[in-house]
């Protein structure tokens, strides 16, 4: 049986890192899609944001 002790402390901060990255993707998504509008390629973006090209081309439709 797997034992966890629950801490707010660690709760807390938990919950502040999803949210930073979360705030960090959003972040990264819409610069991509600026960056795709002044006609940056997908390639160009990838290398700017960390995004996969998936997602990046995702941002195109």
């Amino acid at each position: 049986m797997l034992y966890a002790e629950w801490n707010l402390e660690d709760a807390i901060a938990f919950a502040r890192e999803e949210s930073h990255a979360e705030a960090f993707d959003e972040r990264n998504r819409t610069i991509a899609q600026n960056a795709l509008a002044e006609g940056l390629t997908p390639e160009i973006v990838q290398k700017i944001t960390g995004l996969d090209l998936e997602t990046i081309q995702g941002l195109n439709n």
